[in-house]
């Protein structure tokens, strides 16, 4: 599972659907709706959260938009309700060390994407994270 704190506007079609995918899963998981990722380390900062709930659904919305805008069809009804709420810090070395990770996954499976972002520098995180200075996070398998 990759929750991906990067902006969804980097990620192949590929990538796109599997985000899609892995954050449905990891809604079952935070309702309790699951046996199986119940202590997946990707979980551990929708847990922090005050609204866990609520930041899952405001993080598959975000994925949404971007499908929406691609012209996939993506099932807004397996969102939920949506709310304003407290974006969730993340550490730049997190934002960097997936970056790297992105382009990596992009070179070996869609160049063609990885040349669209050949002079980002510094990625857009996703609308839910907020970019503080700080290293790659403790739940990384790094």
């Amino acid at each position: 599972m990759r929750l991906w704190t990067l902006h969804p506007k980097y990620l192949d079609p590929q990538g796109l659907v599997a985000l899609w995918r892995e954050a449905l899963l990891a809604k079952a998981v935070l309702r309790g709706e699951t046996r199986g990722y119940t202590h997946h380390p990707q979980l551990a900062r929708f847990r922090a959260h005050p609204q866990p709930r609520l930041a899952i659904n405001a993080y598959l919305a975000a994925v949404h938009d971007e499908a929406t805008q691609r012209g996939y069809a993506f099932d807004r009804s397996k969102i939920g309700a949506l709310r304003s709420i407290e974006p969730i810090a993340v550490g730049s070395g997190q934002r960097d060390f997936e970056w790297d990770h992105l382009r990596r996954k992009l070179a070996a499976r869609n160049p063609d994407v990885l040349a669209r972002w050949t002079n980002v520098a510094t990625p857009q995180c996703h609308p839910l994270f907020r970019c503080r200075p700080g290293p790659v996070a403790a739940w990384e398998r790094v």
